[in-house]
């Protein structure tokens, strides 16, 4: 399989192996999202992984678990998330096809990897997603949600997302936005979380054989 197309079907088999069923529009998605990753990755190494069926498994799983979860938080109806470090696009490419909420901007600063983001969004036609090329310290305005893979420590990542306060009527009341979500390998922080923000919830979620977690973070004040 590993020097296969990942047409729709072959993605859609790999991904029921690692648990998921996938709509048709997904395995069609994931599977344009791959064989892009494949052939730029290797004249630009994107992403450790060479072949598409690691790339699914070691990479692109995560993106489903997070469309779960992100579908369980108490969001608005339309909310906008801003996708910090973008890269190769994970989570937010493949994230697009599970979870199409509000308008999703991935903030990317160098030119080769924001146009395979640009990319990637135009041939998945992705809905509401749009490519911000430039530093994170120039995205102004606020945010209902903000998330990294891997863009900062997640102390500092908090005082980053902190620029993006506000506050609004949600479904259970005033709720202090932004949402942050970091992708971590411990079930919890390690001491204080910085003033300003308060630990909502871990979530766990299997990953590269073994267990992976997601932090939920809000403001408290």
């Amino acid at each position: 399989m590993a020097s296969s197309d990942p047409t729709p079907a072959l993605v859609a088999e790999q991904a029921r192996s690692l648990g998921r069923e996938l709509t048709p529009e997904q395995a069609e998605g994931l599977g344009v999202y791959l064989g892009l990753l494949q052939t730029w990755n290797h004249r630009t190494n994107l992403v450790g992984p060479r072949q598409w069926p690691l790339m699914l498994s070691e990479l692109v799983a995560d993106s489903w678990h997070l469309a779960d979860l992100l579908c369980e938080l108490d969001l608005p109806d339309e909310p906008l998330t801003l996708d910090f470090g973008a890269g190769a696009g994970i989570p937010g490419v493949p994230l697009r096809l599970f979870w199409d909420a509000g308008r999703y901007v991935l903030i990317e600063p160098r030119a080769k990897r924001a146009a395979f983001l640009r990319q990637c969004a135009a041939m998945m036609r992705l809905k509401r997603t749009e490519v911000f090329e430039g530093r994170a310290e120039a995205v102004a305005g606020t945010a209902q949600v903000c998330l990294s893979r891997a863009f900062q420590p997640w102390r500092e990542f908090l005082k980053t997302a902190s620029r993006y306060k506000l506050e609004r009527e949600s479904g259970n009341g005033e709720r202090r936005f932004p949402v942050v979500v970091v992708f971590a390998s411990d079930a919890a922080p390690d001491g204080a979380v910085p003033e300003g923000f308060a630990l909502e919830r871990t979530a766990a979620y299997p990953s590269r054989g073994q267990m992976g977690y997601f932090w939920v973070f809000a403001p408290s004040s």
